[in-house]
C-alpha cells in the first residue's frame, strides 16, 4: 500500500499528457524498435559466426535471410525441415529477447507517463501486435523452402512471447503487481513468495548438478570441443550452441534432481533408472551420466532440503497451524505450475533421427515438485511454528472478597460479574428499630399491661395500612395478627389479654 501511495504521488509530477497523434507515434516507435533491435541482434550473432568460419560464404543478404528463421526460433516458434521438425529450441535467446522487449515496454511507459493498469493496454497490444504481424509475414515469405514455419503458429507464438515480456515490463510501473497482490490475503501472498523461492532453489540445484557433471567429465567435454573443427568460427558456433541450450540443460538437471529425469531419444536418465544409448556429439551433453551409480538417489536430498526450507520460511506466518499449512500448499502449487511451464518449453521434437524427441516430463515433474515442497514443508511448518498461548482458566475456588459498604457506591458503575450483581441487588437496608423492639421484648421480664395494649393497637393500625398498600400480605385479619403476637410472646392464645401473663 505504501508503494502504491508513492506511485500516486509520483503521478502528480509526471509530464503532461501527449496528444493522440504523439501517443500513437511513441507506441509505433516502441513496437517497431523492439522488432528491429531483436532482429538485428540475431543477425549480428549469425554474422559473427559466418565471418569467423573458414569455409563460410559471408554476405549481408545471406545473413539477413538466415536471421529470419532464427528470429522465429527466438520467439520459440517450431521450425520444419525435410527431415522433420525442430521443436527443442534454445531458451537463452528467448530469455534475452524477452528482456529486450520488457525494457522497451518499460521505457515507453515511462515516456508516456503511464501509472494505471488500464493504461498498459496500449503498450502491450502495440508491441505484441507488431511481433505477431512480422512473425506471420516471415512464415508466409519462407513458404516451402528448406526451413519452414506454420504462419498461424508463428503469428500467435510471437504475439504470446512478446506480449508476456511487455506485460512483465510495465507490470510494476502501471500498478499491475499491486493490483494482483492487493486481492490476496497475507497468507496466500507469503505462500506465493515461498513457491517462487522453492522454484528458484530447485533450478539452482539443477544448475549445480549440470556444473558437477561437466566438471566430472571435463576430458570428454574438451575432446568434443577440439573435435568440432580447427577453425575459430566452428568452435565459436559450437560454443554459442551450447550456451543457447544451457537453460534447457539446467531445466533437465532440475528435473533429474527432482526425480522425474529426462530422455533423449532412446536414452532415459533418472535417479532410479538409467537406459543408455547414443547421444549427439555436443559438449554440453557430456554432463549426462554415463551409467547408473549407487549414489544417484542421493541427489533427491536436495529437493527434500528445499521443501524443508519452504516449511522453515512459512513457520512464522501465523500462530495457527492451519494457516501455515495453507501457505505451504500455495507454495507447492506455485512451484508446481512454474516447473510445468519450464519443462514444457525445455523439450520438443529433434527432427526424426535417433535423438528424437527430447523430453522433460512436465506432468510428472510438476507432481513431484509439489510433493517435495508440500510434505517436508508441511511437517516443518507444523512442528517448528509458533504455538498460540493457552488461555488460563479462572480458579473457581478463588476467595470472594466482600465489598466494603461503608463507602458510597457509584451508581454508574457497571458490574460485569452476574453473581456479584445479584448480591448487590439482594442487599436491603435493615431498620434497626425492629431489633430494638425484639430486644426490649426479650429483655423485659415485666411490662405494663396498658403499655402493651397501646403498642398492640398501634402495630395493628400500621399493619392495616400495610395490608391496604400490599394486597399479597397474608395477615389480613386483626385476630390473626393478635394471635401471632401472642405466640411470639409465649402466651396462650386462649388466654384473655386482660390478665397479666405469668412469668
Amino acid at each position: 500500500m505504501l508503494q502504491r501511495d508513492v506511485t500516486r504521488e509520483v503521478a502528480t509530477v509526471r509530464p503532461p499528457e501527449f496528444s493522440r497523434s504523439e501517443r500513437v507515434r511513441v507506441l509505433v516507435a516502441a513496437a517497431v524498435g523492439s522488432v528491429v533491435v531483436g532482429y538485428a541482434a540475431v543477425a549480428a550473432v549469425l554474422a559473427l559466426v559466418s565471418a569467423t568460419a573458414t569455409y563460410a560464404d559471408f554476405s549481408t543478404a545471406g545473413v539477413l535471410s538466415a536471421a529470419a528463421p532464427a528470429w522465429l526460433a527466438a520467439h520459440h516458434v517450431p521450425l520444419r525441415f525435410d527431415a522433420g521438425q525442430l521443436g527443442v529450441l534454445p531458451l537463452l535467446p528467448t530469455a534475452l529477447l524477452m528482456l529486450l522487449i520488457g525494457r522497451t515496454a518499460a521505457g515507453t511507459a515511462d515516456r508516456l507517463g503511464l501509472y494505471e493498469p488500464l493504461q498498459a493496454r496500449g503498450v502491450v497490444l502495440s508491441i505484441s501486435g507488431a511481433h505477431a504481424v512480422v512473425g506471420g509475414t516471415i512464415a508466409l515469405l519462407m513458404g516451402e523452402g528448406v526451413v519452414r514455419a506454420t504462419p498461424a503458429v508463428a503469428f500467435f507464438g510471437c504475439a504470446a512471447v512478446s506480449g508476456l515480456a511487455a506485460t512483465l515490463g510495465v507490470a510494476r510501473r502501471c500498478g499491475l503487481v499491486e493490483m494482483v497482490f492487493d486481492k490476496l490475503d497475507p497468507v496466500a501472498l507469503q505462500g506465493i513468495r515461498a513457491g517462487f523461492m522453492a522454484l528458484f532453489a530447485l533450478v539452482s540445484v539443477g544448475a549445480l548438478a549440470v556444473a558437477a557433471g561437466l566438471a566430472a567429465s571435463w576430458p570428454t567435454t574438451s575432446g568434443l570441443f577440439a573435435g568440432a573443427g580447427p577453425s575459430l568460427g566452428v568452435g565459436l558456433g559450437v560454443f554459442l550452441l551450447c550456451l543457447g541450450y544451457l537453460p534447457n540443460a539446467i531445466i533437465a538437471g532440475f528435473s533429474y534432481v527432482a526425480g522425474a529425469g529426462f530422455s533423449l531419444g532412446g536414452v532415459e536418465v533418472t535417479p532410479m533408472r538409467f537406459v543408455g544409448g547414443p547421444v549427439p556429439p555436443v559438449p554440453l551433453l557430456a554432463a549426462m551420466p554415463e551409467s547408473q551409480f549407487v549414489w544417484s538417489p542421493v541427489v533427491l536430498v536436495g529437493a527434500a532440503l528445499v521443501g524443508v526450507l519452504v516449511g522453515w520460511t512459512c513457520r512464522k506466518i501465523s500462530d495457527r497451524p492451519t494457516s501455515r499449512l495453507r501457505a505451504v500448499l500455495v507454495a507447492a502449487i506455485t512451484a508446481a505450475v512454474g516447473s510445468l511451464v519450464l519443462a514444457a518449453t525445455a523439450g520438443g521434437r529433434l527432427a526424426s533421427g535417433a535423438f528424437d524427441p527430447v523430453t522433460v516430463p512436465a506432468g510428472l515433474l510438476a507432481f513431484l515438485v509439489a510433493l517435495w515442497v508440500l510434505v517436508p514443508g508441511a511437517l516443518v511448518a507444523w512442528l517448528a511454528g509458533a504455538r498460540a498461548k493457552p488461555v488460563v482458566a479462572e480458579d473457581d475456588d478463588a476467595e470472594f472478597v466482600e465489598p466494603d459498604f461503608d463507602e458510597p457506591v457509584d451508581e454508574d458503575v457497571v458490574f460485569e460479574d452476574d453473581e456479584l450483581t445479584e448480591q448487590f441487588e439482594q442487599l436491603e437496608v435493615v431498620d434497626s428499630d425492629e431489633f430494638e423492639v425484639e430486644e426490649d421484648l426479650e429483655d423485659d421480664d415485666y411490662y405494663d399491661e396498658d403499655e402493651y395494649e397501646d403498642d398492640v393497637v398501634e402495630e395493628d393500625d400500621e399493619d392495616d395500612e400495610d395490608v391496604a398498600d400490599e394486597e399479597e400480605d397474608p395477615l389480613d385479619d386483626e385476630e390473626d395478627l393478635d394471635a401471632e403476637f401472642d405466640e411470639m410472646l409465649g402466651m396462650d392464645p386462649e388466654e384473655d389479654l386482660d390478665g397479666k401473663p405469668e412469668r
